[in-house]
């Protein structure tokens, strides 16, 4: 019997705005893929994204394009061949490690062969905003070990720095430009933030424009994230980068995450493990891969009003392994 492959949009509000350097949201719109071989179902979500030129409309599109195709013959490396990496092949990746744990009656690391997951430490992430009210929110956060901040390039980005740093001082902190900076904001902010307690900086450049980065000292760990897709892109950042932000909806998926994860290692990278904003059912496989990571950024559900049923467990920023009845 050929497997059946549901689509669905859902529509996750945020508990507040939510700004980076490219613009803003209030909601959450993520696809989750179902495929049932008739007696078990596995789920997977991704979040189409508009800097990769996703939609809603074209991510449902692929997905749809290849349902036929996959329905007979249920294989996460024929999924490789069939779609590109990216958001659709992530939701239907995911769902299928989900199938195939729930048919063999064990969990997804079991599959991959890889340890028992530990419980993680996640960022939580500021939204870019005002530099005093940036200030306030990491006040109220100065408790959790590590928080990521939005950056804009507008001139105000040391400022919001200094005023998270006082606000939360025993507190390490990303910094994520999203592209926004010039080289000499780069050059300038670099050379102030470690006294600031900023262990890392997150894409400073736009993807593409990154050269000039190979040839000026990294005073802080620089991680590639838009410059970063799957292992295809990998080669590319030598020099660049000293560390790489794996996404599941870049890599279409936990196969490919995986195995950029092990060449990354083998090259010399460190790992970060990145999420875009969606609930537990994304961030679940993203634990699977974030395992030993330097930077774990998986709060997606944090910054959601409410998550899914059996969504994963946060002791403050502590996440638990998941339950196999979210996914895996």
């Amino acid at each position: 019997m050929a497997a059946e492959i549901k689509i669905a949009r859902e529509s996750w509000p945020l508990e507040s705005e939510f700004r980076i350097s490219r613009g803003s949201r209030k909601v959450s719109e993520v696809i989750v893929v179902s495929v049932s071989d008739g007696s078990q179902t596995g789920r997977g979500e991704c979040f189409p994204y508009a800097r990769y030129n996703e939609t809603l409309d074209s991510v449902e599109k692929q997905i749809l394009s290849i349902t036929k195709t996959l329905s007979g013959n249920l294989c996460r490396e024929n999924l490789c061949q069939l779609l590109p990496a990216g958001a659709a092949r992530n939701a239907i990746d995911c769902a299928l490690w989900d199938l195939e744990a729930k048919t063999v009656k064990c969990r997804v690391w079991e599959l991959a062969k890889l340890p028992l997951p530990k419980p993680l430490v996640t960022v939580f992430t500021l939204g870019v905003d005002t530099p005093d009210k940036m200030g306030e929110l990491a006040f109220e956060n100065r408790s959790r070990p590590l928080l990521k901040l939005k950056m804009t390039g507008d001139g105000l980005d040391l400022e919001r720095v200094e005023n998270i740093h006082k606000n939360a001082p025993n507190t390490k902190l990303v910094v994520d430009a999203n592209e926004g900076w010039t080289i000499d904001q780069y050059i300038d902010y670099a050379s102030r933030f470690k006294e600031l307690g900023v262990m890392m900086i997150e894409q400073p450049l736009p993807a593409g424009s990154d050269l000039q980065l190979a040839s000026i000292p990294h005073p802080i760990p620089v991680c590639a994230d838009e410059s970063c897709h799957d292992t295809s892109t990998l080669q590319e950042l030598s020099g660049k980068y000293d560390m790489i932000n794996i996404k599941l909806d870049k890599t279409g998926g936990l196969t490919e995450a995986l195995k950029l994860k092990r060449l990354a290692l083998e090259q010399g990278f460190q790992i970060m493990v990145g999420c875009m904003i969606g609930t537990s059912l994304a961030m679940a496989p993203g634990l699977v891969v974030g395992q030993g990571a330097a930077v774990v950024d998986l709060d997606g559900p944090l910054l959601l009003k409410d998550d899914r049923e059996n969504g994963l467990e946060f002791k403050g920023s502590t996440i638990n392994v998941p339950s196999e009845l979210l996914w895996g």
